[in-house]
């Protein structure tokens, strides 16, 4: 399976190379942006990513993390406009992952953008947790977990490329800042299963407003580093052992970024993690976390002709 899994990697990242590479990349550019609209962009990565809870009970000190058997993946990407196909598996050769005990961490990440309008889509699909506080960390590997959700944000500086940061489908030339008003939406539904057979589920909604700020510096040319933070509130609706709950949400989400691009090659590094805040019931408060690092280098080059012509053409259709 590990072969079989390193094989699917490999050639999402050198098959295009091999079919398209006789092509060179069309660039466009404005003061603020160069643009690769006719480019295929190819994107080895190492990723480490988890969804985890922080139970705390409100009138104590008391508090257990419920945190993920944690494991790093390695994959690849292929990205042309809007479009981006990619893979990723956890191999048992990384350190990290040679004891997983029967864990399983899957996650999937799509963003699209529409003019200014960018739309992301996350899903996390978690087995195995460790129950932990100061005095004990018991491993539970029949525990589960599944969050699907994501956001719809408005760039409002057309000058700001988000895209420079996430698929590296343009490139930033000067530093700019933008604000960016979303809205963040969530599903989640957390399984706690020990070995004696007590169980118990919480199943959460979660809907927030979170405006927020990036900004894209260049120091000099062909480095970009980026920072930006959204701070937003809206409402939780929760339901745990027949119980139902409806409180205050808060987030908070902070994403970091440092990229080299030269000459159509890339490699850089990205860090972002998300913190949604609220009640489970009337006695516990969550910390409902989402931590993503991300190692990634990659190469852009030219599209072939029948490919641009089936993008024009369902561009046309779609009014684009």
């Amino acid at each position: 399976m590990a072969v079989k899994n390193c094989f699917i990697a490999f050639l999402c990242c050198c098959t295009p190379m091999a079919f398209f590479g006789q092509t060179d990349s069309i660039q466009e550019h404005s003061e603020y942006i160069k643009t690769f609209p006719d480019a295929i962009t190819v994107r080895p990565f190492l990723l480490n990513t988890s969804n985890s809870l922080r139970v705390k009970e409100r009138n104590s000190d008391n508090e257990i993390d419920l945190s993920a058997n944690k494991q790093d993946r390695i994959g690849g990407s292929v990205a042309f406009r809007s479009i981006v196909l990619s893979y990723s598996f956890a191999p048992d050769v990384l350190a990290i992952n040679e004891d997983n005990q029967d864990s399983r961490v899957f996650n999937l990440k799509l963003r699209t953008f529409f003019g200014q309008w960018m739309q992301t889509i996350t899903i996390f699909d978690e087995k195995g947790f460790f129950i932990e506080n100061e005095d004990i960390s018991v491993y539970l590997p029949n525990s589960k977990s599944f969050k699907i959700g994501g956001g719809t944000s408005y760039i409002v500086n057309p000058n700001f490329s988000f895209k420079a940061l996430t698929s590296q489908n343009e490139k930033q030339l000067k530093s700019v800042g933008s604000f960016i008003p979303r809205v963040v939406y969530f599903y989640s539904k957390f399984k706690v299963r020990d070995d004696s057979g007590f169980q118990s589920e919480l199943v959460s909604f979660d809907i927030a407003i979170a405006p927020s700020y990036y900004y894209n510096w260049v120091p000099v040319k062909n480095v970009l580093l980026s920072g930006g933070v959204s701070a937003g509130a809206g409402v939780n609706y929760s339901e745990s052992d027949g119980e139902s709950l409806t409180s205050l949400l808060t987030e908070l989400d902070f994403r970091g970024a440092v990229i080299y691009d030269k000459n159509n090659l890339y490699l850089g590094a990205s860090y972002s993690y998300l913190v949604l805040n609220h009640n489970s019931d009337r006695s516990s408060y969550i910390k409902d976390n989402i931590p993503t690092l991300e190692l990634f280098f990659g190469y852009r080059f030219g599209a072939p002709k029948s490919i641009l012509k089936l993008a024009e053409h369902i561009n046309s259709t779609l009014g684009l």
